[in-house]
């Protein structure tokens, strides 16, 4: 039986996260994406702080991005509650790991914004130890933020196969959940222990099979609402 409260946080959930998603593509692909050179940390901070304001409207939208994953973790909680309270608690507990970790990727950054403006007693530093300085906290930000992704990955397979074990949505669809946030959680991973995996797999096809099934799994929900295979025959039925 899914109770009102279940249906109201699930309409929340798809919402928030397609939501979310246009937020973080706008964020990054005109904001951030354009100023990062890969390997190159000190480059990347060249360009941060050439771009600052520009920077700072990322930073902006990344807070809210980060706020609205925690909001997607606590609707989850609602919706998945009566159906496996041990395993919920623990993915939103994955989840919450990742935006903790989303928002010192953030303080990082903040940090080599600072650091690349040379005020106050880093104008002792020459430049180019200034700009090795930024870049190295940078990077400790993306380990920061991989780390985190390894963890979200744990919790949306957690919180797929609770799709599939519910049936609130059709388990096709929730095991498509469950294989891309493996693969996630994998090059995630893969990538934290070697960053050369970066050449085997880019670092932008990490997140995309995710992508897709989230935003899949959210669409799904708003045109068909939260309930279990057969409803639409019990409906008939009482007709």
């Amino acid at each position: 039986m899914i109770d009102r409260s279940q249906r109201h946080a699930a309409r929340v959930f798809a919402i928030t996260t397609l939501l979310l998603y246009v937020v973080i593509t706008i964020a990054f692909s005109r904001f951030y994406g354009p100023f990062l050179v890969w390997g190159d940390e000190a480059a990347t901070a060249r360009n941060f702080i050439a771009h600052e304001p520009l920077l700072h409207i990322y930073i902006g939208l990344a807070v809210v991005y980060g706020i609205g994953t925690i909001v997607v973790m606590a609707v989850l909680c609602v919706i998945f509650r009566p159906i496996g309270p041990g395993l919920t608690l623990f993915a939103a507990f994955a989840r919450l790991l990742y935006a903790v970790m989303w928002f010192i990727e953030l303080i990082d950054l903040f940090d080599a914004l600072r650091i690349m403006r040379s005020g106050g007693y880093l104008q002792v530093f020459e430049p180019e130890r200034l700009l090795a300085l930024a870049g190295l906290q940078l990077a400790s930000g993306w380990d920061a933020y991989y780390i985190g992704l390894t963890f979200y990955a744990i919790g949306s397979i957690l919180f797929s196969y609770l799709f599939f074990k519910s049936r609130y949505v059709p388990r096709v669809l929730a095991i498509f959940c469950i294989l891309s946030a493996l693969f996630e959680g994998i090059c995630a991973f893969a990538y934290l222990v070697d960053r050369n995996f970066g050449a085997i797999v880019s670092v932008n096809w990490y997140e995309m099979p995710a992508f897709f099934s989230e935003v899949a799994i959210s669409i799904w929900i708003l045109v068909r609402g939260l309930r279990p295979p057969g409803a639409d025959k019990m409906v008939q039925a009482s007709n």
